[in-house]
């Protein structure tokens, strides 16, 4: 059932009402909060350790204090500042399905208004061309790519997320893929970076773990079913069903975790090509149970299982970094 354009206007009309009547007489300390609040800390892990991943997957050397600089400042770039600003813009154009999911949320709720939103979308996208410059024009490249991802995903009128299939694939490209890069051109190379510290097996990983990221963002969908549903939000679990979504999911995560170990293998990294597959076996009875109860485990498994899945990215990149 989609919502009718009636109530689709009353979502708006109460939107722009709690928004216009926001306190301005909110403390600094609280907007601090608010603007950290819808920034999402809790997305910019998988960014930040992918980009992590990309440094050491290049054998970044870590006793140079330009290298730990750039290090820090590369994760600063991929989690608060764009992860970050995709959450803001993706919280302010999700606005109506957050009036039905989650109305207690900041922007729905009137807390956060429209002012808020553009000063700190200004303020995340500075420093996203500043980092960029020092780190290197491979980064810039990869972050403007990234920006024009996370668009395309929130944004009318291509609002990619509406089909779950294409929405998942540009956000897990920008969460994981894009910042393995952007670690790997920025200390690859014996530390020069560049394009060429881009090296086909590090390509072939990033891209693995980022189809894997597409399963863990169905996983994240389950949350939002009826709201998605009424506002004509296509995700995998819509689409497909609670049940045939999680098998969806699994089944692309575990095909990716297959084919990174397969790599290991196939370039003789066969310790962490053991560990990795370890680290897949041990999520097997935590999937059971998510595959058992779909909708009631979903955050359950996103706490837990993906756990041993972004620990897996690490040892592979160890792998590759090692000669």
């Amino acid at each position: 059932m989609s919502l009718n354009p009636d109530n689709r206007q009353g979502y708006r009309a109460r939107i722009r009402t709690t928004g216009d009547l926001a306190p301005s007489t909110v403390s600094f300390k609280t907007r601090l909060g608010y603007s950290i609040g819808i920034m999402k800390p809790v997305t910019w892990f998988a960014p930040m350790w992918a980009f992590l991943c990309g440094a050491v997957g290049v054998s970044m050397d870590w006793g140079k204090a330009e290298n730990i600089f750039k290090l820090v400042l590369g994760i600063l770039l991929s989690g608060p500042v764009l992860c970050g600003l995709s959450q803001v813009l993706n919280d302010w154009f999700d606005r109506e399905v957050d009036a039905i999911n989650e109305p207690q949320r900041l922007i729905p709720s009137g807390k956060v208004g429209g002012g808020h939103v553009l000063v700190e979308t200004l303020v995340l996208s500075i420093l996203g061309v500043a980092i960029p410059m020092y780190l290197g024009t491979p980064v810039m490249i990869l972050t403007a790519l990234g920006f024009i991802l996370a668009l395309s995903y929130s944004i009318h009128p291509i609002r990619a997320k509406r089909n779950g299939w294409i929405g998942n694939a540009l956000v897990a490209l920008s969460y994981e893929g894009l910042p393995w890069l952007a670690g790997s051109t920025t200390f690859g190379s014996n530390g020069a970076g560049g394009w060429s510290s881009i090296t086909s097996l590090g390509l072939a990983a990033a891209m693995f773990y980022s189809l894997g990221a597409h399963g863990i963002m169905t996983i994240n969908d389950f949350k939002s079913i009826k709201g998605d549903t009424q506002m004509g939000i296509k995700t995998i679990p819509v689409q497909h069903g609670p049940r045939a979504a999680a098998w969806i999911a699994i089944v692309i995560m575990n095909i990716s975790q297959v084919a990174v170990i397969t790599l290991l293998v196939m370039t003789g990294k066969w310790v962490n090509a053991g560990i990795v597959a370890i680290l897949l076996v041990g999520q097997f009875p935590l999937q059971r149970k998510f595959l058992n109860d779909p909708k009631g485990k979903a955050i359950w498994y996103n706490t837990t299982g993906t756990t041993m899945y972004v620990y897996g990215m690490l040892f592979t990149a160890i792998g590759l970094g090692v000669n």
